[in-house]
C-alpha cells in the first residue's frame, strides 16, 4: 500500500488536494493511505520519528519553512522516493531539480492536472519495480527485496536480518555466506565486518570503526578495514 504525505500550510488547498487524491484512488482503484501536515515542521517531525512515506507532495511557498527545504530535509533520510512540487509560482522551478523532484504543477491544482501527474508518477513507481532485487524466505513468507530499498544486511546468529530504508526488518534464516555472495554481485555493496554488508548508496561517513549510514543507522568496521574500505567506496562514487 502506497504512503502518500501532502505538506501545504492553505488549509483549503490542503482540502482540496485530499479530495482530489480520494477521487484519485477510487477512479484507478489504486491501495493507498495519505497523511496531512499543514506546514512543514510537523512533517520533518514525522520523519526524525521514523515515518516514511512512497511519495511526497509539498507546497513551495511556505511561512517559516519552505517546500525546497522541506524537500532538502526529505532527502536526508529518503534519497529516492518521488517528490512532486505543486505551487502558485514558477520562480522556484530551477531548485526544484536540486532535489530531484519529480514534477512541479502549477495551482490552481484541477482534478486533470492531478490525475495526470499521479498517472505519470506511477508508471515510473511500476517501472522501477523491474528494479534489481532479491528474493528470500522469511517468517512472513516469501518476499522481494528491492536492492534500491536495501540499506544494509547483518546476521546475528543463526538469522540473516534485512534493513530497508523504509524501517521494516525483514528476518531470515540462512547462511551469511550465501547472502554476501548474492549482494556483491550488484556492484553496491561492501562488506563491512564480518556480520555486516552495507548497499553504498546509502553510505553518509565513514570512520576507523563505524560506517553511518542515511538512515542514521551504523554498523561497524573491522579492525584495519576503514581504508579498503575508504577506497572502494571512492571507486563505486567515481564509476556512477
Amino acid at each position: 500500500m502506497l504512503q502518500i504525505a501532502v505538506c501545504d500550510d492553505n488549509i483549503d488547498e490542503l482540502a482540496n488536494m485530499v479530495q482530489l487524491i480520494d477521487l484519485y484512488r477510487t477512479s484507478k482503484h489504486l491501495h493507498c493511505e495519505y497523511a496531512v501536515f499543514p506546514n512543514g515542521f510537523d512533517l520533518v517531525s514525522a520523519l526524525e520519528k521514523g515515518k516514511r512515506f512512497d511519495i511526497y507532495c509539498l507546497d513551495i511557498i511556505m511561512p517559516g519553512f519552505m517546500g525546497i527545504d522541506i524537500a532538502k530535509e526529505i532527502r536526508v533520510f529518503d534519497k529516492t522516493a518521488p517528490i512532486i512540487f505543486f505551487t502558485s509560482s514558477p520562480e522556484f522551478a530551477l531548485e526544484s531539480y536540486s532535489v530531484k523532484a519529480i514534477n512541479y504543477v502549477l495551482k490552481p491544482i484541477s482534478k486533470e492536472k492531478l490525475f495526470f501527474t499521479f498517472d505519470e508518477m506511477l508508471e515510473q513507481i511500476k517501472a522501477e519495480k523491474n528494479e534489481d532485487a532479491v528474493i528470500v524466505k522469511s517468517n512472513e513468507g516469501i518476499q522481494k527485496i528491492l536492492i534500491s530499498n536495501l540499506v544494509f544486511a547483518e546476521v546475528i546468529g543463526r538469522n540473516v536480518l534485512y534493513h530497508l530504508r523504509s524501517g521494516k526488518v525483514i528476518e531470515c534464516t540462512e547462511p551469511f555466506s550465501s547472502v554476501c555472495d548474492n549482494l556483491l554481485k550488484y556492484g553496491c555493496f561492501i562488506k563491512t565486518h564480518r556480520s555486516f554488508i552495507v548497499n553504498m548508496q546509502y553510505v553518509d561517513t565513514i570512520e576507523n570503526h563505524r560506517v553511518t549510514l542515511q538512515t542514521l543507522s551504523s554498523v561497524p568496521v573491522a579492525q584495519g578495514k576503514a581504508r579498503e574500505i575508504k577506497q572502494h567506496y571512492l571507486a563505486y562514487q567515481m564509476e556512477g
